[in-house]
């Protein structure tokens, strides 16, 4: 009988070894990830994860960013890598270079909530941070955060009344809420429009647009914005 026990205890490891990895699905067919806008640039996911949940093993196939909502602690288990845990902010974005699987586990006793986006036409890359420095506008600020893949990132806060003055977007731009949203768009040449959204909600703006941008809502208005190139 100890011989047996023996030769069982020598080949564990090998079995052990030899157990095929966890069932891989495609981001799309992930449980906590929900499609939200997809265009020629961009797939648009909202994620959310239970409480000491976790996503499926799920592969990242482009490069893409995504922008925390709240504070979060999660365990990225990239497939054949040691776990990391990571502790995020509110607002928190960050990129990604795609070309991997992974789960993500929830730690903490609250949601964990991002949106996820895709970046279907990856361009030239610039290095994070940058030396762009905040620019301060009459009730406004908006911090570059990174270039990546030809697509700007920028973090825009908002007092109550706080206006963009008037600018203009050659190129596309979405727009994720980081708080709840109640932006009033003025439009050279058109009716101003008010475009309201919860946090965590996004918006495609098409390009071609000079407008001024007024916040509406009594309270800080966040958003983090996306430029294409």
């Amino acid at each position: 009988m100890t011989s047996k026990l023996a030769v069982l205890a020598a080949l564990l490891p090998t079995l052990a070894l030899a157990q095929p990895p966890a069932s891989e699905v495609a981001i799309d067919a992930e449980p906590h990830h929900h499609l939200v806008l997809e265009n020629a640039q961009v797939r648009v996911f909202q994620v959310e994860v239970a409480p000491h949940a976790a996503t499926l093993m799920h592969r990242h196939k482009p490069d893409y960013v995504f922008v925390t909502l709240g504070a979060a602690e999660i365990e990225n288990d990239v497939a054949g890598k040691p776990p990391v845990s990571l502790k995020l902010q509110d607002g928190e974005t960050r990129f990604s270079t795609g070309g991997f699987a992974h789960i993500a586990k929830n730690l903490a006793d609250t949601p964990f909530r991002n949106v996820t986006i895709e970046l279907l036409q990856p361009g030239p890359t610039t290095a994070a941070g940058g030396d762009e420095k905040p620019r301060e506008l009459p009730g406004a600020t908006i911090t570059p955060i990174f270039t990546k893949d030809g697509v700007r990132v920028s973090d825009v806060r908002l007092k109550a009344g706080g206006v963009i003055p008037r600018h203009h977007h050659d190129a596309p731009h979405l727009v994720v809420a980081v708080t709840d949203l109640s932006l009033r768009s003025e439009v050279e040449g058109q009716t101003a429009t008010t475009r309201t959204l919860k946090a965590g909600e996004v918006a495609w703006i098409p390009g071609g647009i000079t407008h001024t941008l007024t916040n509406v809502a009594p309270g800080e208005a966040r958003l983090i914005t996306l430029e294409f190139q």
